[in-house]
């Protein structure tokens, strides 16, 4: 099974700096669990002459599920530091396509560390032990695959259709308020945050910010932009002072800081 060849998620900031300190390879699901799977990844890194490096992650609003991370989406920014050597295996959901694996609210794991064997039992456990026994990464995914359908998933209409809005909302940039997506999508505001926090766990303010900082982040990376007023009216922002308490609240710095960080 071949890697799929893909540029680094908005999300992962500072992409170029990344891309030198460790190797992340994404690979497709079978088409039984392409509805479900948005793609597998694994990264190695060896960084045993070099210090630890932290990763900042604007988060996506889905779920992985690896050997040693977070089940769930994180509320703010994730960081992980990388030390030594090591590697990691994970299964990216699309955003509603956990639900039929686990079949319980998806707001129970958000800002959570779950162990596989809490959430799944023994086979949660038999898994985590195949999966450190087998090095390949063709042999860990089929091994994966036959986990994930074994689970029996059961096609979710609910699940689904949030697993959409979510796409409607990163594709569709000019999407910039709650009411204008439940409006889009012909339910109250109140029905799409229940909807939102059973299948994808985190709420529907949350996703638009966030898709709006990684946009923000991605041109500040790629023009170098410093117009924070005319970028934060693009952004569907009040003003300019509450876009840099929101860039400032999840990626930790002002806007200006994060420029000039970017070398």
């Amino acid at each position: 099974m071949k890697p799929i060849s893909r540029p680094l998620d908005k999300a992962i900031l500072k992409p170029e700096e990344a891309a030198r300190k460790f190797d992340l390879k994404l690979y497709a699901p079978s088409p039984a669990l392409a509805d479900w799977v948005e793609h597998y990844w694994t990264l190695a890194w060896d960084l045993r002459d070099d210090g630890p490096f932290s990763q900042q992650v604007l988060s996506y609003p889905s779920i992985n599920l690896t050997l040693e991370k977070d089940n769930g989406v994180p509320r703010g920014t994730f960081t992980r530091t990388l030390t030594g050597f090591g590697e990691c295996f994970s299964v990216k959901f699309r955003p509603g396509g956990f639900f039929p694996f686990w079949r319980q609210s998806a707001a129970r794991l958000t800002g959570r560390r779950v162990p596989l064997g809490e959430m799944f039992g023994e086979p949660g456990e038999t898994l985590a032990d195949l999966l450190t026994a087998v090095p390949a990464a063709e042999t860990r995914l089929a091994a994966m695959e036959r986990w994930l359908l074994e689970l029996a998933p059961v096609r979710d209409a609910s699940a689904a259709l949030a697993g959409r809005i979510v796409q409607d909302a990163a594709s569709d940039r000019s999407l910039l308020h709650v009411e204008a997506m439940a409006e889009r999508h012909a339910m109250s505001v109140r029905t799409l945050q229940r909807l939102f926090g059973r299948y994808i766990g985190v709420s529907p303010k949350w996703i638009l910010q966030r898709f709006r900082l990684q946009e923000a982040a991605e041109r500040m990376r790629q023009e170098k932009l410093q117009d924070w007023a005319g970028l934060s009216m693009e952004l569907g922002y009040y003003d300019q002072a509450h876009f840099t308490r929101d860039f400032k609240a999840v990626v930790g710095v002002p806007p200006e800081t994060y420029v000039r960080g970017l070398g």
